[in-house]
């Protein structure tokens, strides 16, 4: 069974509101004596047991910059597996956590071990800030070959690391929701955390999240409770927020029909890929029938750091924070008052410099004309970039 010991009395706790917490699960989180709460978003750190400076020294500045209530972690802890880190750590001739034995099958204590080592340089270096973290669960996360029960065991290790399983799903994911309260006592807000797996979040996942949302919201005298919901990947919404355009417009993307651009009446950040406008999800139907979901963020594209409103709802991704791929790196800054939740700020933050150079930095990313997107002949010559560095490394591995 997926559900263990711990996990059936975090549910118990969660529901009865007592004072104390199991492993995996928080202490109780409240906005602030000044009434205020901030969530740090963080995203595919994506490493393995020889991590990159940068993307560990880009996790501090993160949490120094943000002086966060709470952090959300977009999933991809770990990478499974790459020839090649573009030159980001001091093995750039590998990437990956996964061990194969001899039939091509992984070797499953030997991958945890790295798993572990892994998760320990991102946990040590948040650990050292004593601020809460929840977890999503990523693609990569899932390409490893641990259970939902052994990433419980591992992550809930840590003091500070919120992570347990509420739902009950027969895909084994681990989904759960963690509250915050208002300086009354009273719930102020829900923060949502879903398991993608390796291709995204089930009917099953979304009917727990809206038979669970309509209890919260019964508990709240049949109000819903404003909430944020954090996933690795995204659902097929997200293209509502552009529109088709000419191939000369600035920030045209090519689309299967022709080409797209964000939407930038309803949207603002930094854009890299296309994305198809028109789909609305059975999942983005369960936002909208709960009305309790205000935002939701993904992971998982890496360089997207772009978010917009549609119908009522802010979708938007949050940069990645793994080395090996170009950047931007970065994070995302979200602060609310308990007075109305709903009109939080929304900010995203870029990593410039070198962590090995001393001049690692974060900078705000201010939106306007001449950040927009960076055009289709600048996306190539990233692209192109990208792929030139990656063939170094696999040069070197094959000569090694």
């Amino acid at each position: 069974m997926k559900k263990t010991l711990a996990v059936l009395l975090s549910v118990l706790l969660l529901a009865l509101s007592l004072p104390f917490a199991v492993a995996g699960t928080p202490e109780e989180l409240r906005f602030g004596d000044d009434g205020t709460f901030t969530i740090l978003n963080l995203s595919d750190t994506q490493d393995d047991a020889h991590p990159a400076p940068d993307m560990l020294r880009l996790l501090e500045l993160a949490v120094e910059t943000a002086d966060p209530d709470l952090i959300v972690i977009n999933g991809d802890l770990v990478e499974d597996r790459r020839v090649g880190d573009n030159l980001s750590d001091d093995q750039p001739t590998a990437e990956g956590v996964n061990v194969y034995d001899k039939n091509g099958e992984i070797d499953h204590d030997r991958t945890r071990e790295n798993v572990e080592k892994a998760i320990s340089y991102v946990m040590g270096t948040l650990e050292k800030y004593e601020v809460p973290y929840a977890i999503a669960l990523g693609d990569n996360d899932r390409k490893v070959g641990l259970s939902s029960e052994e990433w419980i065991e591992i992550l809930s290790a840590y003091p500070h690391c919120v992570f347990f399983d509420e739902s009950p799903d027969s895909a084994g994911g681990v989904d759960y929701h963690v509250s915050v309260k208002g300086t009354d006592g009273t719930d102020k807000l829900t923060v949502w955390l879903m398991d993608t797996g390796r291709s995204g979040v089930t009917d099953e996942q979304v009917n727990w999240y809206k038979e669970t949302a309509a209890a919260i919201a019964a508990e709240n005298g049949g109000t819903p409770v404003p909430a944020f919901s954090f996933q690795h990947i995204h659902t097929d919404d997200i293209g509502n927020l552009f529109v088709p355009c000419k191939a000369t417009d600035e920030g045209a993307k090519k689309s299967a029909d022709g080409y797209v651009r964000l939407d930038r009446t309803v949207s603002s950040g930094y854009n890299f890929f296309s994305y198809e406008p028109g789909a609305r999800t059975y999942q983005f139907e369960g936002w909208k029938a709960s009305g309790d979901v205000m935002g939701v963020f993904f992971g998982h594209m890496h360089v997207e750091g772009f978010s917009g409103v549609w119908d009522g709802i802010e979708l938007g991704f949050t940069y990645g924070c793994e080395m090996a791929k170009t950047g931007p790196w970065g994070f995302r800054v979200l602060k609310m008052n308990e007075d109305d939740v709903r009109s939080y700020s929304n900010e995203t933050y870029q990593y410039k410099g070198s962590a090995r150079l001393g001049t690692a930095k974060v900078e705000k990313y201010e939106d306007g004309p001449s950040q927009a997107e960076r055009g289709r002949v600048v996306a190539f010559l990233l692209k192109f970039v990208n792929l030139f560095r990656s063939l170094i490394s696999a040069i070197v591995y094959l000569f090694r």
